[in-house]
């Protein structure tokens, strides 16, 4: 009889961890289910769709390995395991897309295209120190707080509030961000994770979580991937009409759904949106990656 209860405890955690993560793969014996990420996204697909990240023109070759993507988003349980198994992997293809897009190596005329050459950069080109004086976050002494890591993380204050959310003091060791992968897999994710008022964050728009509000609706912020783009570079890409920046953005987008067989959504460009009105993070450098 005991061991009859014990087959079925098992069975049911099992059961559990289908619900929850969605492949058997994700779960550790009876111990549950490690984070759904690698539920969504296989080693040979991640590599598939960062296809020349690793290339020998790529300065960030080696660096950006899947083992440390899906170690960084245990910190952030709800990526990838919000809503229904098309949301998850949407919202892969939204994070890696938008990603790729600050961190391209890829030209019109690349081998396998433009879209296969995502996270080929780690840090900002012809950078600057991005030093703000501030009292809370200040800058340390021959520190520089330029664009790294797939969101390109920029200024002093950014490095002061993402290191205190993930528990990494990087305003005196900036340069982790382009030494560790794991940490630099988390400077995206808490980006990705984390709103920036008025600016809903990435996660909620792509997982359906966020309601438009009037001004949003008045300014054409619609729920989807425009948004995103958006939220991440509006000021200097939105409400422009046509933009290359966008279109590029659009691509890796499109090219990672058609890898995990999932629909794009609705309102993928920002052509006619109005920017959230602050500047985010990143807008200063985005426009030098490319």
């Amino acid at each position: 009889m005991d061991n009859i209860n014990n087959m079925l405890t098992v069975l049911c955690v099992l059961i559990m961890c289908f619900m929850v993560g969605g492949l058997a793969e994700n779960c550790d014996g009876v111990s549950g289910c490690v984070n759904a990420l690698g539920s969504v996204i296989s080693k040979d697909t991640f590599n598939n769709m960062l296809k020349h990240r690793n290339d020998a023109a790529c300065p960030a070759k080696g660096f950006y390995t899947y083992e440390a993507f899906i170690q960084a988003a245990k910190s952030f349980p709800a990526f990838a395991s919000t809503g229904d198994a098309a949301t998850r992997k949407r919202e892969v293809a939204a994070f890696l897309g938008q990603t790729s897009h600050e961190t391209t190596g890829g030209w019109a005329t690349a081998p396998d295209g433009p879209y296969a050459w995502g996270y080929c950069f780690k840090e900002e080109k012809n950078p600057s120190a991005y030093c703000q004086p501030s009292t809370q976050y200040p800058c340390a002494p021959g520190k520089k707080y330029y664009g790294r890591g797939p969101i390109q993380l920029t200024w002093n204050y950014n490095y002061g509030q993402c290191g205190k959310a993930i528990g990494v003091d990087l305003l005196k060791n900036p340069d982790l961000v382009a030494t560790d992968a794991v940490i630099s897999f988390k400077t995206a994710l808490w980006f990705w994770m984390t709103p920036q008022s008025p600016k809903p964050s990435c996660h909620n728009v792509i997982t359906g979580q966020w309601n438009p509000s009037p001004t949003d609706n008045a300014a054409n912020r619609l729920p989807g991937y425009g948004t995103i783009t958006n939220i991440i570079n509006g000021g200097l890409e939105c409400g422009r009409g046509q933009d290359a920046r966008v279109a590029d953005r659009i691509g890796f987008y499109k090219r990672y759904c058609d890898i995990l067989r999932v629909g794009y959504g609705s309102n993928l460009d920002c052509y006619s949106q109005k920017p959230f009105g602050s500047a985010s993070l990143i807008e200063l450098v985005s426009s030098m990656m490319i």
